[in-house]
């Protein structure tokens, strides 16, 4: 017990970079929409934190070499061999298979968890999160459905109702996403997803030509939007490098806003075959919304990642180029970069 806070800690934030970026294994667009279980992970590890803090870090000092997250998983797993029928167990192997991200392993417990209850929102969302993360589904497919399951018998749960917000987005509903964007702030929710929220019902606003803009507000956003601001590059691989690459490695593709760090611009997962020329466009956002415009400076990244995750790891190929939306042709990046 006396190991379960700070190791608790350590998870907590660890999953919530892993998922700021893994989004990227999805349909580029869908991916990076689950800040409200960002949220939750958060408060997790500022708890844990508290609690460290409130009992004494010398109370707490372990005797032992604490276990890995690892052998902990596994000890779990051999458990829940012996009870199958312990469904707070599955959930929690679940999480920890996502913090882990061993994605099919977390799609498995959950499922296993939704043999015991069929209705749990946590093994719903948690399921369709695991599945978007390894690529298998998308908002539009089985997660999609997942989610709607989860909203339907908990529909004042915060993450569900956020998770079914991006789900009618991204199919076209537009009303039914800015009242489920609408209810979640009316649950009060974090600083930072109440941003997000806000800044949903002032897009979908625009589009709908309503939220107190004037005509010609809204023709200009619509000439603007006419213009596909869009970025063209080729990808090149450093000839010495070409021993290091593997063609079955996924090739991820970033822009990067260069004044304000953070989730990425864009992004696309792509196949490692060289050269090959991309373009990337606003429906490429990670967050709809939350793209580049014309004129603006950005960073565009290339990277080969043998592990296949989205997290720049070592032994990553990479390059990068900066671009000036809508002002540049075709760029060219060169991937001549191990990381170390």
């Amino acid at each position: 017990m006396t190991l379960f806070v700070p190791l608790t800690v350590a998870l907590a934030f660890l999953a919530t970079a892993l998922l700021a970026l893994s989004w990227a294994r999805s349909r580029p667009a869908i991916a990076p929409v689950i800040w409200t279980s960002l949220a939750c992970i958060g408060l997790l590890a500022l708890g844990s934190v508290a609690l460290y803090a409130s009992l004494g870090a010398s109370s707490l000092r372990p005797l032992h070499k604490p276990p890995s997250a690892q052998s902990m998983v596994q000890q779990l797993q051999r458990k829940l061999d012996t009870d199958p029928n312990d469904l707070g167990g599955w959930l929690m192997l679940g999480r920890s298979y996502l913090v882990l991200q061993k994605y099919p392993l977390a799609v498995r417990a959950y499922q296993h968890a939704l043999q015991l209850s069929a209705n749990s929102t946590v093994a719903l969302l948690g399921e369709a999160q695991a599945l978007i993360l390894s690529a298998q589904s998308s908002f539009a497919g089985r997660a999609g459905e997942l989610i709607e399951r989860a909203l339907a018998h908990a529909p004042q749960d915060p993450q569900a109702l956020f998770l079914g917000a991006v789900v009618a987005l991204h199919r076209g509903e537009l009303h039914r996403a800015r009242s489920r964007f609408e209810q979640v702030l009316a649950l009060a929710p974090t600083p930072a997803v109440k941003h997000v929220a806000e800044h949903q019902i002032a897009s979908i606003d625009r589009q709908l030509g309503t939220g107190g803009a004037h005509r010609s507000d809204v023709v200009v956003q619509t000439r603007q939007s006419a213009r596909k601001p869009l970025i063209r590059v080729r990808l090149e691989l450093a000839h010495r490098l070409i021993s290091h690459a593997s063609s079955h490695a996924p090739l991820y593709l970033f822009v990067r806003d260069l004044t304000h760090p953070g989730a990425p611009l864009a992004v696309k997962r792509l196949s490692s075959h060289f050269p090959q020329t991309v373009v990337l466009s606003p429906s490429d956002a990670m967050v709809p919304g939350h793209t580049f415009i014309a004129g603006e400076r950005v960073e565009v990244v290339a990277r080969i990642a043998p592990s296949g995750n989205p997290l720049a790891e070592r032994g990553d190929l990479s390059g990068q180029t900066l671009y000036r939306v809508g002002h540049e042709g075709l760029a060219e990046i060169r991937i001549d970069h191990i990381t170390p």
